[in-house]
This record gives structure tokens, C-alpha cells and sequence, in this order.
């Protein structure tokens, strides 16, 4: 019946271009390739016990001193540092709304637990120049509510973004509190993630490798809430 809507020479030339855009949907609707590496599956390593030696809390237990934001960052009386996005804040271009410490660091050891509500999105920065352009010029480690997806990319969670995806997906569910422990020494990068090595990135020879050696650390304000605790510092020499 729909053949005899055209006249034969019209179906003629339009049956193949169908045929052809058939074939090829499926391969236009297919994702595209994550054009950075997975990181190769390696042992887990233990996250440090608290009371290993050599940390140093970010926090002062109070407030956010030495620390600076224009963001609504709150220092609760639980320990945990809250993002409180006020009304009418979107989107992750206000880089004065994050959150940074006023000084850098340069090899470490940094430890710290988040929880993120359905479709959260935060980040831990390093090796930060410019708090103003933290996206080109520093690195950051993705924090997304990615909970449950089998094959994660680098804008993942567990990712560091435009570098490396995470070898699995460990991240837990929202409202669910996780970890990394992030290690960075002559810059050689790991991140444990609640309780696998994730990440083993060798930062000279990645996309990373024109990024400061030393920088502010500092948390993403995407307008989401998200929380953060038990955040500290192993400096490495």
C-alpha cells in the first residue's frame, strides 16, 4: 500500500537511501568511544587508618577558614562541610562559587569522604593555578551520581576528566557516604576509591601533563548539594 503512494521512479531512488539510513541509525544512535584510557585493574590498596600518621585536618573543626568561596559553603556542627545552593543558582561556571584552600600544595596524600543527592555533581580540584579557571587550569577528579552504570568513562565518576577513566564503577548510591584517598607524588597519580585502586595515571605523559606540579585543592559548587568530611591532608616530601 505505502508503494503505491509514489510513482515508480520516485520509489526507485528513494528505497535504497531508506534502506541505507536504516542500517545506519543504530550506529548513529550508538555512544561514541571514550577517547581517553580506562585505568588497568590493579590490587586494592587499604585507605589509611585514622590515626595514620602524618595527616592534617583541612578543616579547622569550626569554620571554613583558610578556605575561600563566594559559594554557599557551610562548616556544620557534625563535621561535615555542606554545599547549599541558594535559590536560582545553576550550572558549574560561577568558579568563584567553589570552594579552595588560600594555599597550595604540591605532592600529598589527600583523604576525604562525600555523599551526593540523586543526579549530584561536585569535583575535588588540584594542583589548581587559578581558582578563577579551575577547568583549564588545574585537575580535577569527578564526583556524579553515576551509581550502577557498568562501564564508566572519564567524566564519571571516579574519573579524572579529559585524562583517565576509573578501572570499575565504585560508587555508591545517593545519600551513601564514599571515599577517595588521592595520592600524588612526583607526578605520579593513584586514587583509591572506597577501597579499590581506581585510577594509576602517570600525569607527564597524559593530557594532564601541561597542568601546574602545585596547586590549590578545592571542591566544585555545581549547584548541588553535596557533602563533604573527614577531609585531610599527608603533605610528601
Amino acid at each position: 500500500m505505502w508503494l503505491d503512494l509514489f510513482p515508480p521512479r520516485v520509489t526507485s531512488m528513494r528505497m535504497p537511501r531508506l534502506l541505507l539510513l536504516a542500517a545506519l541509525l543504530p550506529l548513529a544512535l550508538a555512544a561514541a568511544p571514550d577517547p581517553y584510557p580506562v585505568s588497568a585493574p590493579v590490587a586494592p590498596v587499604p585507605h589509611p587508618s585514622a590515626d595514620a600518621p602524618g595527616f592534617a585536618p583541612l578543616f579547622n573543626g569550626k569554620d571554613l577558614s583558610g578556605w575561600k568561596t563566594k559559594g554557599n559553603w557551610v562548616y556544620d556542627p557534625d563535621g561535615t562541610v555542606t554545599l547549599k545552593p541558594r535559590p536560582g543558582e545553576t550550572g558549574w561556571k560561577r568558579f568563584d562559587a567553589y570552594i579552595f584552600t588560600e594555599r597550595k600544595y604540591r605532592d600529598f596524600v589527600l583523604d576525604l569522604e562525600f555523599k551526593i543527592e540523586p543526579t549530584g555533581n561536585s569535583g575535588v580540584f588540584f594542583c589548581v593555578a587559578d581558582p578563577l579557571d579551575p577547568v583549564a587550569k588545574g585537575i580535577e577528579l569527578q564526583i556524579l551520581d553515576t551509581f550502577g552504570l557498568a562501564k564508566p568513562g572519564h567524566h564519571d565518576c571516579g574519573g579524572i576528566i579529559r585524562a583517565m577513566a576509573a578501572s570499575k564503577n565504585m560508587v555508591k548510591a545517593p545519600g551513601e557516604w564514599n571515599r577517595y584517598t588521592l595520592t600524588l607524588k612526583d607526578r605520579q597519580l593513584t586514587v583509591d576509591f572506597n577501597g579499590e585502586r581506581t585510577i594509576v595515571l602517570d600525569l607527564a605523559t597524559s593530557p594532564m601533563k601541561d597542568r601546574p606540579v602545585d596547586g590549590h585543592i578545592g571542591f566544585q559548587d555545581e549547584a548541588k548539594h553535596v557533602w563533604y568530611r573527614n577531609v585531610r591532608i599527608k603533605e610528601l616530601r
